[in-house]
């Protein structure tokens, strides 16, 4: 998968074979502040879970909340980092810097 790339809103995909679940792709959005430690470790972490159980094919959106503060309104976030997985349905989030592999993929795999 590519390296993150220092924009102020990043989107990655990842497509190899099929989609995630019924005709419905994995959508996640990662929000972080910055080169923070705890935003560094939740992007690394969240690419090694998805490329180990989500290869199927997953987008991936890293927004920069000190570029882009007024996301943070908008999408009711009030820590970083915050991971949200936005498809498929239900909306979950997972909280922190995404250590626990087992609860995120458990929060991303609920249906």
């Amino acid at each position: 998968m590519a390296a993150v790339r220092k924009r102020m809103v990043t989107r990655e995909r990842s497509k190899v074979g099929r989609s995630v679940g019924k005709n419905t792709e994995l959508q996640l959005r990662l929000y972080i502040a910055g080169n923070a430690p705890n935003s560094l470790r939740a992007i690394t972490n969240l690419k090694t879970i998805c490329d180990e159980h989500f290869s199927s094919g997953f987008t991936l959106e890293i927004v920069d909340l000190l570029t882009h503060p007024e996301r943070a309104l908008a999408d009711g976030i009030i820590v970083t980092p915050t991971l949200v997985k936005v498809l498929p349905l239900p909306v979950q989030r997972v909280i922190g810097s995404l250590h626990d592999a087992n609860q995120v993929v458990m929060a991303l795999a609920s249906r």
